[in-house]
């Protein structure tokens, strides 16, 4: 789940060359619109998630388009504007929510358990493991296979040679990020229905640091990198919440440490290249 929420970063940084910052707090924005969906509106969970995705993914747009594009040339100031909409999107949804978590419906058929070898394995795990597999496969057939991802290649390489040869490289940034903040809320309410079942307004904190260290570890640009570092990651955390007591309070840690260890060792990532989507 959380290198389904990589690969969206992954995804941007690859063809626009931008580190969105702003990544988290759409995850939680996404969160929320599922809640108030499903509170007001009575909305099933799964129409709310597939609402909460387009909700979000136009949200996106507009961030890039008064944040991100007017500095995009420039390799630190996306960093910073798109911190400032993090916070801005926090006090919102303290100002309209409150800082009480509120609570993420899960769907009828995600409810409950199995016993696995021994070990309880929540319906909504299962849900989440799955969903995340068949839109990781999505999304990698979709850049190699279809015109729009082979266009997405083609500026990730060389950005002046695909405009030269046609690519209009403004709308293809905002369907990245488009795409890149629908894979967050997906990838943040499959978290929600399998981990916490709640949002509130600094949940965007612990995602986006953990994707961040996927994205370092597997290697800046590279899709297969945010997959396999989004398994070392989830084993690192097991083993460490399994296994040292309080675990639970040093995970996080852990993984950063592990993607330190990996930087000292390969300072690209595993699979980074300075040009890359693969």
């Amino acid at each position: 789940m959380f290198a389904l929420l990589a690969l969206g970063f992954t995804l941007l940084y690859s063809v626009a060359g931008v580190i969105n910052f702003a990544h988290g707090a759409l995850l939680m924005v996404g969160a929320y619109t599922s809640f108030f969906l499903v509170d007001s509106f009575a909305f099933d969970p799964i129409l709310a998630l597939v609402v909460a995705t387009i909700f979000v993914g136009l949200t996106g747009s507009i961030v890039y388009a008064l944040a991100i594009h007017p500095v995009i040339g420039d390799p630190l100031a996306p960093l910073v504007t798109t911190i400032g909409v993090a916070l801005v999107v926090q006090q919102l949804m303290l100002i309209m929510f409150g800082p009480t978590p509120r609570p993420i419906s899960v769907p009828t058929f995600a409810r409950g358990s199995t016993n696995f070898l021994g070990t309880t394995v929540l319906h909504s795990q299962l849900l989440s493991f799955a969903a995340s597999l068949v839109l990781f496969t999505v999304i990698l057939t979709f850049v190699a296979k279809t015109k729009i991802g082979k266009a997405m290649r083609a500026v990730a390489q060389d950005r002046e040679v695909a405009m030269l040869i046609g690519v209009n490289t403004p709308r293809l940034y905002i369907l990245t990020i488009a795409i890149s903040t629908a894979l967050s809320v997906i990838a943040g309410l499959l978290i929600g229905f399998s981990t916490t079942r709640v949002a509130d307004p600094f949940m965007w904190n612990y995602p986006l640091v953990l994707s961040f260290a996927i994205v370092i570890i597997g290697g800046l640009g590279s899709m297969k990198g945010s997959f396999i570092g989004g398994f070392i990651i989830g084993y690192i955390e097991i083993a460490i919440v399994y296994s040292v007591p309080g675990g639970s309070y040093l995970k996080g840690g852990a993984a950063l440490a592990v993607m330190v260890a990996i930087l000292l060792i390969r300072p690209k990532g595993l699979f980074g290249k300075r040009i890359e989507l693969e």
